[in-house]
């Protein structure tokens, strides 16, 4: 391999690709035709002697290779662009893009207000913010920053706990009038309970009581399932059921009297045992400046505004 016939657009095109899983979506992303895509990974693929991704019908896939290739290349492109900024545009305050991964309803409601006061803060800072409830891996998607819930596995990133998971059990006042206020979790099985549907299946409720050590569940059923957190939240605003959601999700509801929260002396949950909210940064943005106000001002901007927006402790 010669190293001085390698292109650096062929680099940033593979970058795109592999983290994309997508030959189109890298041409969408560089505007170009997918056969120019094609041709380029092709070129690369020639020059290193060797297979950086398996062709698939919908979609593609790492070698083994490619992966470890892919993990060079990024970091590679990454210092790159970063010294291209700081000779383009010196200045003291943060500067470039920032990359965000967030599951949807937190994103919607949390980070995207966030990242209005940020950029304010900031306007040399751009943003791409994806919001999916997939499971997406930071290093190979490229994020700078990665919110999740639950156990952290990934020793190449640095995990930071943002906020416990606190849930609530609310309805609308509406549904309330027209059926009889539940007193303990056993009366939600006459209640339409309207649930959360992901990759993992139908969410369980569960609750504990103060006097017990782990929680129990109940099979709770409703007339609507949804992998769409935000549309559950408006039937329950139409008065359709109730719904368990964690309390950063209907804060705003809460405070506004337009759900009114129930069972409130058992700690509810969706799993059995409890779970945390998550910031991850990889190792390589320790100390780039972006990530590192971005990370101050997430922290110093979570702080409870209404009894039942808690989502730090």
């Amino acid at each position: 391999m010669n190293i001085n016939t390698l292109d650096l657009n062929a680099l940033r095109v593979f970058e795109r690709v592999a983290a994309t899983g997508s030959f189109t979506a890298a041409a969408r992303h560089f505007h170009r035709a997918v056969s120019s895509v094609s041709r380029q990974i092709g070129s690369l693929e020639e020059s290193v002697g060797q297979p950086l991704l398996y062709r698939h019908t919908r979609a593609v896939a790492l070698t083994e290779a490619g992966m470890r290739y892919y993990q060079e290349v990024r970091d590679i492109l990454e210092r790159l662009d970063l010294a291209t900024e700081a000779l383009a545009h010196p200045s003291p305050e943060p500067s470039g893009l920032l990359r965000i991964n967030a599951p949807t309803a937190f994103g919607q409601r949390q980070i995207v207000p966030l990242l209005h006061a940020f950029q304010n803060r900031y306007p040399a800072i751009n943003a791409e913010l994806l919001l999916s409830d997939q499971i997406i891996d930071p290093m190979r998607g490229g994020h700078d920053v990665t919110f999740r819930v639950g156990d952290l596995a990934d020793s190449s990133l640095i995990g930071r706990r943002l906020a416990p998971m606190n849930y609530i059990v609310a309805a609308s006042p509406g549904y309330l009038n027209n059926h009889s206020r539940p007193e303990k979790p056993e009366d939600l099985i006459s209640h339409n309970c309207l649930l959360y549907q992901g990759e993992l299946g139908r969410q369980r409720w569960y609750f504990q009581s103060p006097d017990e050590t782990t929680p129990t569940p109940y099979d709770v059923t409703g007339n609507l399932y949804s992998n769409d957190p935000e549309s559950l939240v408006r039937a329950a605003l139409l008065g359709q059921g109730i719904v368990l959601f964690p309390t950063w999700l209907i804060a705003a509801e809460l405070a506004q009297g337009t759900l009114v929260p129930l069972l409130e002396k058992w700690r509810a949950e969706v799993v059995d045992g409890h779970r945390d909210l998550y910031v991850l940064t990889p190792q390589r943005s320790l100390g780039v400046q972006k990530v590192s106000a971005f990370m101050t001002f997430l922290f110093d901007a979570v702080t409870p505004v209404a009894p039942w927006d808690n989502w730090r402790e």
